[in-house]
Order: C-alpha cells, then structure tokens, then sequence
C-alpha cells in the first residue's frame, strides 16, 4: 500500500507525457484525482500501516530500495499528502495563462510521489536516490516558461544540487560502509565507527549536512533560492513550503539522528560547525529579506532565514530540539504555502510584483491579504498563533542545552525576530 502511494503519481505523470491530446477538463480531473488517491493511501497507511516496511525492489542483495512510516517521516509524509491536492487546484487556474500545462502538471504529479518517497524511505540509499530524482523531476518546474531569467535560475539550481548531491553522497556512503546496509534506526548506526575514526566520521556528517543543506538553503548555499522566485507560483510554493526545502531539512533529521546518531555526534566540531551555519543563515536570510523589494524574492529570503530555524533546533541534537524541528517544519510549511498562495493571487490579478506597488491592495483583495496578514503574524511569532509555538519550543529546547553555541542560536532568532516583523509589516501595512 505504501508503495502504491509513492509509485502510483510517478507512473501517472509519465502517463501524462504520453497523452498529449488530452483536455484541458480531463487533464484536471487527472490529476486532482490521482492527487486525491495518493494523499488517501497516505493517510491509511499513517492510521494502519505505522513501523511496517514495504521493499519492493533490491538494487543489490543488501541495498534494497525500502519504505516505512515512522515517527519523524509521519510528520512529513501527512504534511506533503495534505497540502499537495490543495496547491494542485490552486495551479489549475494560475497556469492557465502561464501555457505548457500538459507536462507542467505531468512533472508535478509526479514529484509528488518522490516527495513521498522520500518522507517514507527506510534507508539512506533510498532516501538519497529519491532526493536526486526531486532534482530531476522539479529542475523544468523551475525553468517553466524558458525565459532568460526562467532558465538562468534553472541552470543556478541545477548547479547548486549537483553539487550538493556530490557532497552528501561522501556520507551516504560511508553510512552504507559502516552502518550495516544505512538501514534507519533511531540513535544511529555509526557508533561504532565513531570510536574507531572519529575524525572520518565527523567529516562525513559535514557532507552530509552540507550536501542535503543545498536543497535546505544553508548559507553560502541558498542562493539557488530567491532565484528559483521567477517560477510560476504553484512551483515557488512548492519549492518553498512542501516539496523540495522541506526534504532538505527532512534528510539532514534523519542523518542527524538516525544514521550517525545525535548522541555520538553531540559536542563534536561538526555539530559546532552546524550550529554555526544555522545561526548564521537565520540572521543573513532576515537581513537580505528586509532589503528585498520583490514581492515573491523577499518570501523567498524568509524561507531560508526559516529552514535554518529548523536546522538549528535539529542540530542542538536532544530530544526537545527534535520535537521543536519537527513542530517548525509542519507550521512554516502551512504558513508560507498560505503567503504564497496569497502573493500568487496578487501578481495573477494585478500584475505587481515589488512591495512599493502594494500600496491600498489590501481595500481591493481583502480576502486575500486578510489571510496574508494572519500568516505573517503567524511568522512573526505572534502569540496564539502556531508560528509562536514552534519558535517557544525552538528557544526553550536552545536555553536547556549546555552547548556554547546554543545561547547566540537563541540571539540569532530574537534578531531574526524583529526582521521579520519589519519585513512582513511592511507589506501589510502598505497594503491596508
């Protein structure tokens, strides 16, 4: 069942390519309906089929490609099956003045299922080979239209996740070498080569954790990011809030602690160096936010400042920082599909794209920028708000731990807690 759910919208996304003389009204029901069945199959299997691995195929006697619902990949598969059929509709009408529908929605059927295949890998080969394949699959989502800047920013994002595939494949395969076949087991299976390479080990976290934080827009690598902004709005909230980001932060949580182990890798240099680049990402992705006039650019500077708040909580490497990852990457994902969605519908409607053109907007969309400011609030870390309760839970699980770099990880997000508030203000006040 479960991997019916990761195979069957890749096997009908290719089916879309060949079916060219499709309608446009067949297409939709296509699509919304494979949509629909998958996020169905999802949610059975969260409800009957928790714990139980499906493998159904081996690419080597002991690699096999495997899928499991646990605890962690539940978050995020339920998080992927429940806003997928919801960003679907929402492109149904946005694309139809951006053309190429045919193999847009084809591409898009079919990342869904390697999204799916990687909140539900059982092991690290099938996780990263997954992970590549979202590469392949979102690289022409990004490049849609083809116009200079459309392919520019493809060509940047290609480069980019190449590159980060390179560096992470140092530690897929030293946790396939040295942790009996990669399989996923919580508390890691790399303690034994802890002890006896420890440097090696250590390095190989690194990779790992700059590899996957390509996709997650850790600094100096986000900047594949705010470029990939000129895509059409049902791809950049893809892009931003489900699919390709979260399943940076998603791998970098399960190599943390399900590979190499939270507890061999706490007060190593590695996990420093991690805490470091989150910290940094989280303030310079608010400054770069503030600065921004492009409407979808500065949402686009928000979510890396955001990916880096749940890989700072993830990499305290304790119990409370995993509950406080996992908490943010539900809630920002809910939030900034919400800002997205409601930026698309202003740049379909109006035509404006910088925040300086925002001005009185809020008179004429109400509706619109009434849930734009709700969400901002939300990111802002208002309280009563879901973005406060991750943020309380991020910080306080920061404050408990006695590593050095835990304390300017909370200054980072008191710094980044008041850019936000002048960035999404900005706009909100502009707009009313």
């Amino acid at each position: 069942m479960l991997s019916l759910a990761v195979f069957l919208p890749i096997v009908c996304g290719l089916a879309m390519f060949a079916c060219r003389g499709m309608t446009h009204r067949a297409r939709q029901v296509l699509t919304e309906g494979v949509t629909l069945v998958t996020s169905l199959l999802v949610l059975f299997c969260l409800m009957n089929k928790r714990g139980v691995a499906y493998t159904p195929l081996y690419l080597l006697p002991k690699l096999p490609i495997s899928f499991c619902i646990d605890g962690v990949g539940s978050v995020f598969a339920a998080i992927v099956a429940f806003l997928w059929p919801l960003a679907t509709l929402y492109g149904f009408e946005y694309m139809e003045h951006e053309g190429g529908e045919n193999h847009f929605f084809a591409l898009y059927t079919m990342t869904y299922g390697v999204t799916l295949g990687i909140a539900t890998a059982a092991n690290v080969l099938t996780l990263y080979l997954f992970y590549e394949f979202l590469t392949l699959c979102t690289l022409p989502l990004v490049m849609h239209g083809t116009s200079k800047a459309s392919v520019r920013a493809g060509y940047t994002y290609m480069m980019y996740s190449f590159f980060g595939a390179a560096l992470a494949f140092v530690g897929v395969m030293l946790i396939i070498g040295f942790g009996d076949g990669g399989a996923f087991v919580m508390g890691g299976v790399m303690s034994e080569a802890a002890e006896e390479h420890p440097l090696m080990v250590q390095i190989g976290y690194l990779c790992a954790f700059l590899g996957f934080g390509v996709k997650a827009a850790v600094f100096p690598f986000h900047v594949w990011l705010p470029e990939a902004s000129v895509a059409p709005t049902p791809v950049t909230a893809l892009l931003h809030a489900v699919a390709v980001v979260k399943s940076g932060v998603f791998a970098i949580i399960r190599v943390t602690y399900f590979s190499f182990g939270a507890q061999v890798m706490r007060g190593t240099t590695a996990q420093a160096i991690a805490l470091l680049l989150a910290s940094a990402t989280i303030v310079y992705g608010s400054t770069m936010a503030v600065k921004e006039h492009h409407f979808k650019r500065r949402l686009a500077y928000s979510t890396v400042s955001n990916l880096s708040y749940i890989l700072l909580a993830a990499c305290l490497m304790t119990q409370s920082g995993l509950t406080a990852a996992l908490a943010h990457m539900l809630f920002h994902a809910l939030i900034k599909i919400t800002l997205f969605f409601c930026a698309g519908a202003v740049i379909y409607k109006s035509g404006r794209n910088y925040i300086h053109e925002m001005d009185g907007m809020g008179r004429k969309m109400p509706k619109v920028f009434g849930a734009f400011t709700v969400s901002a609030f939300a990111l802002m870390g208002v309280p009563g708000l879901c973005g406060f309760i991750s943020k309380w839970n991020l910080a306080k699980a920061a404050v408990d731990n006695p590593h050095p770099l835990a304390i300017p990880g909370v200054a980072a997000l008191l710094i980044s807690a008041l850019l936000t508030a002048i960035y999404m203000l900005t706009i909100v006040v502009r707009a009313f």
